[in-house]
């Protein structure tokens, strides 16, 4: 494992695992509603179950907003100017997988970094309505002072890259209906957009490579970049 570094802050570095090319370079987005209690090595399970799969894997951290310098538009920025500090080759797809605010953080990257894909378990994908329903214990509200537009991926369709959103049906961090109107709205804005929910699963079990609900991510990666 390789530590890169994109900028002065702490969190300001990503964590580099297999060798770049392979079938191409998976971008991890830990979740944690932008908050520091959470961080990048939750997806240290993915990211080895990724290399296992052939894949370059870059684990990012990024500022978050309890005494990090996060929020809004800074841990997007932190986000583009990660994935273009990564060396990987051009010709090869880069997929961005992100899970809850790390899902919100792939879904805006996917056109101005110019992705190829984005796997999106159970994402964020409109931030003042997570703020009106008092979600994440009221992270929305200290992520985005106001209504900005950019903020929201369900307002910055079409995102312009196939994505995948993955939602277990018993999530209570962040509710099934959000993923189903965004799915929605992606459709009919024209982005090449599929859909599982799962039942009976709940928020984190997504992220566990070695639980069942992890599979249909891999598997929509195998279809589309195998």
């Amino acid at each position: 494992m390789e530590t890169l570094r994109y900028g002065a802050e702490p969190s300001q570095f990503v964590e580099l695992h297999g060798t770049p090319g392979g079938r191409g370079t998976a971008i991890l987005l830990h979740g944690g509603w932008w908050r520091a209690r959470h961080d990048l090595h939750q997806l240290d399970p993915m990211a080895a179950d990724l290399v296992a799969a052939g894949w370059f894997v870059a684990n990012l951290e990024y500022r978050r907003i309890d005494g990090d310098g996060g929020g809004w538009p800074q841990t997007l920025d932190d986000v583009l100017a990660a994935i273009a500090a990564v060396d990987r080759p051009d010709s090869l797809p880069t997929v961005a997988i992100g899970h809850s605010a790390g899902g919100h953080l792939a879904l805006l990257a996917g056109k101005p970094a110019s992705l190829s894909g984005v796997v999106a378990l159970a994402p964020i994908t409109d931030v003042p309505r997570a703020a009106a329903e008092e979600l994440g214990e009221g992270a929305a509200r200290q992520f985005l002072t106001g209504d900005d537009p950019a903020a929201s991926p369900i307002r910055q369709l079409p995102i312009g890259c196939p994505q995948v959103v993955v939602q277990g049906e018993a999530d209570v961090r962040v509710p099934v209906a959000h993923s189903r109107d965004y799915v929605t709205a992606a459709q009919a804005a024209g982005d090449d957009v599929e859909y599982v929910e799962l039942p009976g699963v709940d928020h984190f079990r997504l992220i566990d490579p070695a639980d069942e609900p992890w599979q249909p991510a891999r598997e929509w990666l195998d279809r589309r970049f195998g």
